[in-house]
């Protein structure tokens, strides 16, 4: 054997050297006392694990990327208290032209539901184009009120406050009683018909404001969890499915091309064309309606619906002059126009029904546009202050004469996920395009002209939209508990079965399944239970209290404790940054 003087002063030079070629070189050194040994061979032992460690992750590296296998590094997706992706959170703005573009955009989307509820309603209380042209713009003008003050005092969040479909069913109720049947002229029977809605209105928003500002709400807020907000979220866009696909087939040649637009537009075009400005995905509500909306005139203009039916007329021409020629070129709505209101006990009962109706999805759309707007889940406080502003809104509704309530636009809120652009700035500006359009009565029946199955196709993205951000909100919740399963699943089911027999029922009898001889009280039970939303966070929020109460470890499923942080508005700094009043108004009504 030939000896060496000395090992390698640097163990890592022997680096991969095989263990029989070590040995040998460890034996043949030259005055290698006993401990210089040991440690020379501890050396070599663990770089040679580093090797071997080095090697596997190697091999396992090239495995998951070949397909091979499952990396051990893979983790589930963190839970968000904000949604991330989000270009403009509620606090901050685009840029001006842009957000001009963007609030004009959302005046577009809500005018929809403003004309299809005046347009089921003007007509049962006797009124003609002109009655109803004056509704359309009085709806605009105590739209664009109530979304400034909700976004200036209430929740702050940037939603829209417009008709609402929750009190269709009583006010038909006030305008097709037997009272009316002595008045001759149909314009007077409108009159009459609208003060009672008034009146029925006005008591119905002391309940509401009653509700929210002496914080009744909240405090029933303050007990909603994850699990039951799902339920209530889903269904306020869901539970809206009959104005979507079943509208747009009426008139399916322009209907669809719209649905179609929508989606290429805001789906696949902005991955076609890479662009530093998100113009497509931002603007395809606008660039859709003018495509689609230029392409129906062209049909009409061409004759194509001259010889259809009246109800296909009605859908797809452009040319409905009826609307565009009774309306008036400048008419400010004032208070009382059309007389002074009547008080009707039974009438009231009835449309504070559909206010807690209203209050109820507001609140689903006020969780989704929390959502889109990169906003933390709200204080009960706010959501409170919230519903008491709402109020203050059906106030107004009585007092104008919309003769509708009014509600947070559920299309408005998936709007914002849409463009993902959830500024309080851009729905304020929406805001003053309603108050504008309003009193240029001329140009507002023009845009109030657009051809409902176009908005059917809009509808069909938007609830879409609405109904995901409450999918989003299973993240707070054991989606492994048998317990969340039921619920969830029980929730949602009999929130669509129990309102499809109610509707059902009404549309073959021609009265709901109670039907007793207090005409309020079945229209109350129709109006509770034929709402979505309604039915299933009752149901929710009943087996998440009850189910399994007493066991902290198995109503922690429900997710309660991601949101246990956020009952009161000072435990989390946040807070003061999306729902704060403005300027020192926090001082004189804080948030608690």
């Amino acid at each position: 054997m030939v000896r060496v003087k000395t090992l390698p002063p640097n163990p890592s030079l022997y680096k991969g050297l095989p263990l029989s070629s070590f040995l040998s070189l460890l034996f043949s050194a030259d005055h290698l006392s006993s401990s210089s040994a040991s440690s020379h061979f501890h050396s070599y032992i663990h770089n040679e694990s580093s090797v071997q460690q080095q090697q596997k992750q190697t091999e396992k590296r090239a495995m998951t990327a070949s397909g091979g296998g499952k990396s051990d590094d893979f983790q589930p997706f963190p839970v968000k208290d904000q949604l991330p992706g989000v270009d403009f959170c509620v606090s901050s703005s685009p840029n001006w032209p842009e957000a001009i573009l963007l609030g004009f955009q959302h005046y577009v989307v809500m005018l929809g539901t403003t004309v299809i509820i005046s347009s089921i309603l003007v007509p049962l209380m006797g009124g003609g184009n002109v009655e109803k042209a004056e509704v359309i713009n009085t709806i605009l003008f105590v739209a664009g009120i109530n979304t400034l003050l909700q976004t200036l005092f209430g929740t702050r969040l940037p939603v829209v406050i417009g008709a609402s479909y929750a009190f269709v069913i009583p006010i038909i109720s006030i305008a097709l009683s037997r009272r009316y049947s002595i008045l001759i002229d149909p314009h007077q029977r409108f009159k009459q018909s609208m003060r009672d809605v008034q009146g029925a209105l006005i008591v119905a928003s002391l309940f509401t404001m009653v509700i929210g500002f002496l914080g009744f709400w909240g405090i029933i807020a303050r007990f909603f969890s994850p699990l039951a907000a799902v339920p209530l979220v889903i269904l306020t866009g869901l539970g809206l499915y009959a104005l979507g696909f079943p509208q747009l087939a009426k008139c399916i040649e322009v209907g669809l091309p719209a649905l179609v637009a929508v989606v290429f537009l805001s789906q696949y075009v902005p991955h076609l064309i890479k662009s530093k400005r998100a113009i497509f995905d931002r603007f395809a509500i606008l660039f859709s309606v003018g495509i689609i909306w230029a392409y129906a005139e062209i049909l009409t203009a061409a004759g194509a619906y001259d010889n259809k039916a009246p109800k296909t007329q009605f859908s797809c021409r452009t040319d409905r002059s009826g609307l565009i020629s009774a309306a008036p070129w400048i008419r400010i709505p004032y208070p009382f126009q059309w007389g002074r209101p009547s008080f009707n006990a039974g009438d009231a009962v009835a449309v504070i029904a559909a206010s807690f109706v209203a209050i109820i999805e507001s609140t689903g759309t006020f969780i989704a546009a929390s959502r889109y707007g990169s906003a933390t889940p709200m204080p009960p406080s706010v959501l409170s202050r919230g519903v008491g502003w709402l109020g203050v809104g059906i106030l107004l509704d009585g007092l104008f004469g919309t003769g509708s309530g009014s509600t947070a636009s559920v299309e408005n809120a998936g709007l914002l996920g849409l463009t993902r652009v959830g500024s309080r700035r851009v729905v304020q500006i929406s805001a003053a395009f309603m108050l504008f359009f309003s009193v240029l009565g001329k140009f507002g029946a023009v845009l109030a002209s657009i051809p409902l199955p176009i908005v059917a196709a809009l509808y069909c993205v938007l609830f879409a939209y609405v109904v995901a951000a409450g999918l989003g909100l299973l993240q707070f919740c054991n989606l492994n508990s048998f317990r969340t399963k039921f619920i969830l699943g029980f929730s949602l089911f009999m929130g669509l079965s129990i309102p499809q027999y109610f509707n059902e029922y009404l549309l073959v009898s021609g009265h709901g399944p109670v039907h007793t001889g207090s005409t309020w009280f079945n229209n109350v039970m129709q109006v509770i239970f034929s709402s979505p939303a309604t039915v299933a966070i009752i149901i929710a929020f009943f087996l998440d209290s009850t189910h399994s109460y007493g066991h902290s470890s198995v109503r922690r499923d429900s997710g309660r404790h991601w949101w246990e942080k956020f009952r009161n508005f000072n435990t989390d700094s946040r807070s003061e940054e999306f729902y704060s009043l403005p300027g020192n108004l926090n001082r004189f009504f804080p948030s608690i």
